[in-house]
């Protein structure tokens, strides 16, 4: 019933959804575009790195710029690994706490890197193989050889016009000094000599300069030539006597300085034009040249630096195939964790959970929104299931009502005939508890009832009755039993045993028929008693003295009519005291009292017998007819008494040892008389009886002692029980029998309640005490 209110109460709730919180929602689109940002950049970085490094860009790979590029793709490589750890930490932890999909989305995740790893691997393979046998290529001795000779033949053509202006520079400076008497002697004619020397060695240009590079004198047949001074280096050489050959510098003139012996401080210096093409490719081989031999030196940083960029490109590969892997596992694995989730609060009975659909997850939004029907469904009909279990619940809670409220015993067995159902009075009638009844055949539990339901069985009747003797424990009880089939047509679902106990009903029967019997016997016998005794009175009186012969025969026979008689009357007697059983007039009588005086006639009358009272100190005042309870308690002990008598007769060996306790017990409002005697004890079978009229063991009793007793008990509003005596030696020793009735007024119970300790119980002879009396006693109640 709880767990019902439970689930009604669940159901009333709004229906949560499965999914993302709002913080959980931008913390994830945060982690998203921080990794999307940081596969963009790792990307740009290494297309960047390749296309400085290959040289088509306008930035120079220095070594700067070469490692400013690997820091960088080092940053980008380090940010993308921490965000994917990140992630893999996160994938570990929900794993480890066995999340939802965690194992989905494991699987995803390694199949997409391994995915992408097999690509990232080859292409660093072959990147790297490509770029050795590039380098390979690219400075073997082949090539070398070739840019080795092309320096050669520019450096041999520019030698050839050194050693041209070289011999030319000298035979003019040898013929300047030889014609230096005529500059002595005719000045104004060595501008025209010096000019002749140059026209006839094609010299466009020739100059006489001094030590600091002042000219003094030209010569030029090419006018405009603009002039350059002679490096120093060269002029210091010169003034050691050497020829100097000055290479051309930025413009295509190769000259020559040498110094005039025959003149102080001076120097012939010369200029020829050389083909300004030749120059231009001149130059261009030798930076070329340059260039090679820097690569050539700079071949394994060059071979690093590539590797780093391919390991870069790769790792970036990788590391962006993961990235994007786990976004996409992400976003596969969210709405199937989701919905694992959802049936986890399902299986929990939390039916109002819906999931989120997105209609951008596609065939997964479908499976959700039918998952989202589907505890729809599931939690009405489950709300249905709780109401009608709520009225199924009342309806069971009445109906046990009904049957615990019934003095009837019901138990309910189903079509095979085994126990379903059991009320408490079936409990008490039957003397068995429900686990003993429950889930057992009917049959094997309570064998008298096989019968009945097995008719019901096989003849297919709504209802079938009968009358049941049920025996346990010495004890015989009737039953009617009444068996209802639950089912329709013909086919019973079940059957409904219901029973009462007939016993008192049965027992009163006996009582009243016994009762008319015993008026009537009254009434047909006590008329000729009369006379009969009478008449053999008188004819002793009579003829006594006349008869002489056969005088003891007729004494004898004239007594034993009178003692039969007075037996009969006797007899007669009890008959009319039993069924003219007088109203009893109650009054407040001390119990304690009424018990002593009984057992004080006996304990006069058969001093071979131990009586022992056992009565409280205080007085136990209760309305009672004192004659009718005073017969009562005569009759038990004239019973117990009788029953010694038997066990003496059985048992010779007994004799002396009888013994009656008469006890006086306060139980709450109510009062009990309990008579133990260890004679021969009461019957196992068919005890209950012995209450009814005409019902002794005893061949010389009439059967109405414990009858009278009965029905003193009923007028007295008690019960009268008979259960068998203390054990001795580990076995039953005679019988007990208690009387029990209430006090009869409200001041003396609430005056009785608590009862003292009973005194010391005082022995009428000195005979050897018995031993205690065990109160745990087989009780059988009287009728």
């Amino acid at each position: 019933m709880t767990h019902a209110s439970a689930e009604t109460g669940r159901s009333d709730l709004p229906s949560p959804s499965i999914g993302l919180s709002d913080p959980g929602r931008r913390r994830r689109r945060l982690t998203v575009a921080l990794g999307l940002v940081t596969v963009v950049l790792s990307l740009c970085s290494g297309l960047a790195t390749y296309l400085i490094l290959a040289r088509l860009t306008p930035i120079v790979p220095t070594p700067p710029v070469a490692a400013g590029l690997r820091l960088i793709i080092v940053v980008v490589v380090l940010a993308m690994i921490v965000i994917i750890a990140w992630q893999v930490t996160g994938l570990w932890l929900a794993r480890q706490r066995q999340a939802a999909g965690a194992q989905l989305h494991v699987r995803i995740v390694s199949l997409f890197s391994v995915i992408a790893l097999v690509p990232a691997i080859l292409l660093a393979i072959f990147a790297s193989m490509s770029l050795y046998r590039g380098l390979d290529y690219w400075f073997s001795v082949r090539t070398k050889s070739i840019i080795q000779n092309s320096i050669d033949v520019a450096t041999a053509y520019l030698q050839e016009h050194g050693q041209v202006i070289r011999a030319d520079t000298v035979a003019m400076a040898r013929d300047i000094d030889e014609a230096a008497p005529l500059v002595k002697s005719q000045p104004q004619g060595f501008g025209n000599f010096l000019n002749a020397q140059a026209a006839i060695r094609a010299l466009p240009v020739a100059y006489l300069v001094d030590g600091q590079g002042k000219i003094l004198a030209t010569a030029a047949s090419l006018p405009g030539l603009p002039y350059n001074a002679p490096p120093k280096d060269a002029m210091e050489m010169a003034k050691k006597g050497q020829v100097i050959v000055i290479a051309p510098g930025q413009t295509s003139m190769v000259g020559a300085i040498k110094s005039l012996e025959k003149f102080s401080d001076t120097y012939l210096y010369v200029i020829r034009p050389v083909n300004a093409r030749v120059l231009q490719q001149l130059r261009a081989t030798r930076a070329n040249v340059a260039e090679y031999q820097q690569l050539e030196q700079r071949r394994a940083g060059i071979q690093v630096d590539f590797g780093l960029m391919y390991l870069a490109i790769a790792l970036t590969l990788l590391l962006s195939a993961i990235w994007i892997g786990m976004w996409f596992a992400n976003r596969l694995v969210a709405p199937i964790r989701q919905l694992m989730g959802a049936a986890q609060e399902i299986s929990q009975g939390n039916l109002a959970v819906n999931v989120d659909v997105r209609p951008a997850d596609g065939d997964l939004a479908v499976l959700g929104s039918t998952f989202n029907t589907m505890t729809s469904e599931l939690k009405s009909q489950r709300d249905e299931l709780v109401g009608a279990n709520l009225t199924l619940d009342e309806r069971r809670r009445f109906m046990e009502a009904v049957l615990s409220g019934v003095t009837a015993g019901v138990v309910g067995v189903d079509s095979h005939g085994v126990v379903t159902l059991v009320n408490r009075s079936a409990e008490t009638l039957l003397g068995m508890k429900e686990a003993d009844l429950a889930g057992h055949p009917l049959a094997k539990a309570v064998p008298e009832f096989g019968p009945v339901l097995k008719r019901a069985q096989k003849q297919g009747r709504r209802l079938v009755t009968d009358q049941v003797t049920l025996r346990r424990h010495g004890s015989e009880r009737n039953f009617a039993v009444r068996v209802t089939s639950e089912g329709q047509d013909q086919e019973a679902q079940g059957f409904v045993v219901t029973f009462d106990d007939m016993t008192e009903l049965v027992s009163a029967q006996r009582s009243t028929a016994w009762a008319d019997v015993a008026r009537r016997i009254a009434h047909e016998i006590k008329n000729p008693l009369t006379p009969i005794q009478l008449s053999a009175e008188r004819i002793r009186r009579k003829y006594g003295d006349s008869i002489t012969k056969d005088r003891e025969v007729f004494d004898q026979c004239t007594d034993t009519i009178i003692r039969q008689v007075s037996d009969i009357g006797r007899m007669v007697d009890e008959f009319s005291a039993f069924a003219r059983m007088p109203k009893p007039v109650m009054e407040r009588h001390d119990v304690r009292d009424i018990v002593r005086e009984a057992v004080f006639l006996f304990q006069v009358s058969r001093p071979e017998i131990a009586f022992e009272l056992d009565l409280p100190d205080r007085p136990v005042v209760a309305l009672a007819d004192r004659r009718l309870l005073a017969q009562a308690v005569t009759n038990l002990v004239k019973n117990a008494s009788e029953a010694i008598d038997s066990a003496v007769e059985g048992d010779a060996s007994r004799a002396g040892a009888g013994r009656i306790v008469a006890k006086v017990r306060t139980r709450g409002d109510r009062v009990q008389i309990t008579l133990i005697d260890n004679g021969c004890g009461l019957p196992k079978e068919n005890r209950e009886r012995l209450v009814e009229p005409y019902m002794t063991t005893r061949a010389k009793g009439t059967g109405l002692g414990l009858a009278i007793v009965q029905r003193i008990t009923e007028q007295h509003g008690g019960s009268l029980t008979l259960a068998d005596g203390p054990k001795r030696n580990g076995k039953i020793e005679g019988a007990s029998v208690r009387i029990d009735f209430p006090l009869g007024d409200r001041e003396v119970a609430s005056a009785e309640e608590v009862v003292p300790e009973p005194a010391a119980p005082v022995l009428s002879s000195p005979a050897e005490r018995p031993a205690e009396v065990d109160e745990k006693e087989e009780v059988t109640h009287g009728v």
